[in-house]
C-alpha cells in the first residue's frame, strides 16, 4: 500500500517537474513528512528523512534531465563547472546544517519556503538581466549559496539557480539547461551528506541507509522519470499559468497545513 503511494508521489512530482519545469524536492518533501508521520516514524527524523530521500531521488531523475539538455545543446558546462566546487561544499555544509536542527524546526522553515515559492509562482516573479557574468570566483560562491539552501530544503536548485543566471544575462535556454546539470552535484553531495549525518540514528526505521528511506527512493524513481516526459507533453496542450496558479495554492495550503499542525 505505501509503496503504491510513493509510485503515485513519483508519477506526480515527475509530471509537475514536466509541466512546470520545476524541481520535483517541493512536491517530495512534504508528501514524504505526510507519510511518514503516517508510518510512526519519530518526528524527530521525520523530516530530516523526507529531504534526504528526496535529493536521493535527484540523482537519478537529474541524469535524464542532463542528457535531455545537453542534446539540445543548452548546457554551458564552462558555467557548470564554475559553480560546481562551491556547490559540492555547499550541499555538504547544508546537509550538516539541517541535521542540526529539530525535526519540528526543520518542519517549519520547510512550510515557510514552500510558502514563499508558492507566492513567486502566483505572482510570476522573475528578476529581470541587471549584471553580467560573474568570473569562476563569484560562480563558485553563488554555487555554494544555492548548494547549501537545496541541501537544507531537499530541492535540486532549480528554483534559485535559473533566476540568478537569468540576472546575470544568461538566456533562459541555457539557464534552465546550467541548472539541471547543476542538480545532479547538488543531489549527490546532498545525498551523501545525509546518509553520513543520519547514520546510526537510532531512531531510523528499517530499510534506510541514514537519513534515506529506500522504499521511498526506488518507488519514487520508478515513476518520475517516465512522468517527466508525459508532463513536458501536456505542457504544449494545457493552459500552463492556469495549472501553475492552481499547484501554487496547492502549495500555499500544505505549507500552511505544516504551520498550523
Amino acid at each position: 500500500m505505501l509503496f503504491s503511494l510513493y509510485l503515485a508521489l513519483g508519477a506526480l512530482a515527475g509530471t509537475l517537474a514536466g509541466l512546470f519545469g520545476i524541481g520535483g524536492g517541493l512536491v517530495i518533501v512534504p508528501v514524504l513528512i505526510f507519510s511518514f508521520g503516517a508510518q510512526s516514524f519519530s518526528p524527530d527524523i521525520a523530516a530530516h528523512m523526507a529531504v534526504g530521500t528526496s535529493l536521493a531521488t535527484m540523482v537519478f531523475t537529474s541524469l535524464s534531465s542532463i542528457r535531455s539538455h545537453h542534446v539540445h545543446g543548452a548546457i554551458r558546462w564552462d558555467i557548470f563547472r564554475a559553480m560546481t566546487t562551491g556547490i559540492v561544499f555547499g550541499a555538504l555544509i547544508g546537509a550538516w546544517t539541517a541535521s542540526l536542527l529539530s525535526g519540528p524546526a526543520l518542519e517549519m522553515i520547510i512550510a515557510v519556503f514552500v510558502i514563499v515559492m508558492a507566492i513567486k509562482m502566483l505572482l510570476g516573479f522573475n528578476p529581470k538581466p541587471g549584471r553580467s557574468v560573474p568570473g569562476n570566483k563569484g560562480l563558485g560562491v553563488a554555487g555554494a549559496v544555492i548548494g547549501w539552501v537545496s541541501a537544507i530544503f531537499g530541492i535540486g536548485g532549480g528554483t534559485l539557480t535559473v533566476p540568478y543566471l537569468s540576472r546575470c544575462n544568461i538566456k533562459m535556454q541555457h539557464a534552465v539547461g546550467i541548472s539541471a546539470a547543476c542538480g545532479l552535484p547538488i543531489a549527490l553531495a546532498g545525498a551523501l551528506g545525509n546518509l553520513w549525518t543520519g547514520w546510526g540514528d537510532p531512531e531510523l526505521p528499517p530499510h534506510s541507509l541514514g537519513f534515506i528511506y529506500l522504499p521511498a527512493l526506488f518507488g519514487v524513481i520508478l515513476t518520475s522519470v517516465i512522468f517527466a516526459r508525459v508532463g513536458a507533453n501536456l505542457a504544449h496542450r494545457l493552459n500552463a499559468v492556469l495549472l501553475k496558479r492552481i499547484f501554487a495554492i496547492m502549495l500555499v495550503l500544505i505549507g500552511l497545513r505544516f504551520l498550523l499542525s
